[in-house]
């Protein structure tokens, strides 16, 4: 299993057409095997997308809408299924949202996702180092028994950075060199996997968890809005012998691709997936494409704007926001003509049917899974969280008018990358002087604040950002590290404290929290939480 992330299907020369392709390998897969050129993504976030893929679950049931919450510990995973049957289990991750802390790694008995920090705090794993890591892991197995691996290619991200030799041609020249790099050791990747499965044909499936909007509809990267820029994405079925040699416009979903891989294998199905199998349609038989439900709560998690929820089905696009989108897509591919108001019978035909496909009550992943983490919280007299936020209600802004003000954030974002850590606050307090609780410019702003030394603003901003996000792990660590600064020591742990339970598989979580109780005082209930950060992660020798 291949996911790339951040790939669009026109960077592949197969969908572009393009007689210089630089995705040799990937257009070689596609022309052997069953080629998708236009899968439909639930939602265009990292860990969300990827637990979709692999639980066959929207991200309304199984409860994951943003990265950086955890998996919950209920929800079946195609890794689980194949270890039970004997398979030997091995994930490569090359992208921070993937690290074993939010809780993917189950049901793989190795799983690698050591990379190393990047400048300003980003986290990577180039793909030469990932493939490197994933072919000791293949030439180590016994090839007479049957594996798993999974491979992630975080390159495509933004920012784009590939080697010079791998730089293209045009406006996104960056974006499409850094999909030749990964393509290149795509290439390396399969001659190693090939090679230790002996014999015997190698199952091969590369798809990704969202595109990229490359400034279609004024969105630059992608988690921000529904439409089909960061939506669509490829995927590919290599298995010679078992899946026809045959390319598909049909819009199947990332959610049908662990059926598939169970179908094709001869094992059952995972309990509660929504996705359905298409081995029949890779056999030769006629592809069906199950309707899509797409969402992406970004809009509201960080900056208190609406969230957006789409359906898609035969061809036609409803997009529930608080000015309604209508889009056919088989007319309008681009989605530039909004129909919902000249069609308002097909408008609200959609929106029932979005409202039946998510009728259900929705599934909660901030609950933490791990019971021995919350009883040592509880122990140590901290009570957890609370409960998960109310679903949005009310007039919230719609995030189609919020885009320029989103490019304010960005810019002010990107000062901060930079290390111009001043000009980030006044640059993020620019839009707070405009929307006063705006998640993303009080967070961002706080942490800009520490880093430039101005503790008592930090404490300001973050303490406002923690009370609007109480279950946001990154505005707890930043608020509780600002309040250790001023020696806060029992408010600190607090923090640290609801840090655990959001992420209770997070090391630094414990032992900081070890810190703020030992300097506190507390040196009893120090020494546990120290216990229990040495559980997590031993010492040396």
């Amino acid at each position: 299993m291949i996911t790339i992330d951040t790939l669009r299907p026109d960077a592949l020369g197969l969908v572009s057409a393009n007689p210089a392709s630089a995705t040799p390998v990937l257009d070689a897969l596609a022309r052997e095997g069953t080629a998708f050129t236009g899968a439909v993504t639930p939602v265009p976030l990292t860990l969300p997308a990827h637990l979709s893929l692999f639980s066959a679950r929207i991200p309304h049931v199984h409860g994951v809408h943003d990265n950086g919450q955890t998996v919950p510990a209920e929800v079946p995973l195609l890794a689980e299924t194949l270890r039970r049957h004997g398979y030997a289990t091995g994930a490569f991750v090359s992208g921070f949202p993937l690290q074993s802390l939010f809780g993917l790694d189950r049901g793989f008995a190795h799983y690698d996702d050591r990379m190393p920090a990047g400048e300003q705090g980003w986290v990577e794993r180039r793909a030469e180092d990932t493939v490197a890591a994933a072919a000791t892991w293949l030439e180590q197995n016994d090839r007479a028994a049957p594996w798993f691996g999974w491979v992630h290619f975080y390159d495509p991200h933004d920012p784009y950075d590939p080697p010079r030799e791998f730089w293209q041609p045009g406006p996104r020249g960056a974006y499409d060199g850094e999909v030749a790099y990964v393509d290149y050791w795509l290439g390396k990747l399969i001659v190693r996997a090939r090679a230790a499965g002996g014999e015997r044909p190698l199952l091969i499936v590369v798809t990704a968890d969202h595109g990229e909007a490359l400034g279609e509809h004024a969105e630059h990267t992608h988690g921000f809005f529904v439409y089909d820029s960061t939506v669509k994405v490829p995927l590919l079925f290599h298995w010679a012998g078992q899946v026809a040699p045959q390319r598909s416009d049909a819009p199947v979903r990332l959610i049908d691709v662990t059926p598939t891989v169970l179908d094709l294998l001869g094992l059952e199905p995972l309990p509660g997936a929504q996705g359905s199998s298409l081995a029949a349609g890779l056999r030769g038989g006629a592809i069906k494409a199950g309707p899509a439900v797409v969402e992406t709560w970004l809009p509201w998690i960080y900056y208190g704007w609406s969230p957006l929820l789409a359906w898609r089905d035969n061809g036609s696009k409803y997009i529930s926001a608080p000015n309604a989108e209508l889009y056919d897509l088989a007319g309008d591919p681009g989605e530039s003509h909004n129909l919902a108001g000249r069609d308002p019978v097909q408008t609200d035909r959609l929106a029932l049917a979005l409202a039946a496909a998510t009728a259900a009550p929705a599934g909660v992943a901030a609950v933490s899974d791990n019971a021995e983490a919350v009883q040592r919280l509880r122990s140590l007299g901290y009570v957890g969280v609370g409960a998960p936020p109310a679903v949005p209600s009310g007039q919230l802004a719609d995030p189609k008018d919020r885009i320029a003000q989103r490019e304010q954030l960005r810019a002010a974002d990107g000062l901060a990358r930079a290390g111009r850590q001043v000009q980030a606050v006044a640059a993020f307090e620019a839009v707070l002087a405009q929307d006063a609780d705006n998640r993303f410019a009080l967070l961002r702003a706080g942490t800009a604040a520490l880093q430039a030394g101005d503790t008592d603003k930090a404490v300001a901003h973050l303490g406002r950002s923690v009370q609007l996000e109480p279950r946001r792990a990154e505005a707890r660590y930043a608020y509780a590290d600002a309040l250790m600064r001023l020696e806060r020591y029992d408010e600190a742990a607090e923090h640290w404290a609801a840090l655990a339970e959001l992420q209770p598989r997070r090391p630094e979580a414990w032992f900081n929290l070890a810190t703020a109780l030992e300097r506190g005082g507390h040196a009893e209930r120090a020494a546990e939480a120290m216990a229990h950060y040495r559980r997590l992660k031993p010492a040396p020798g």
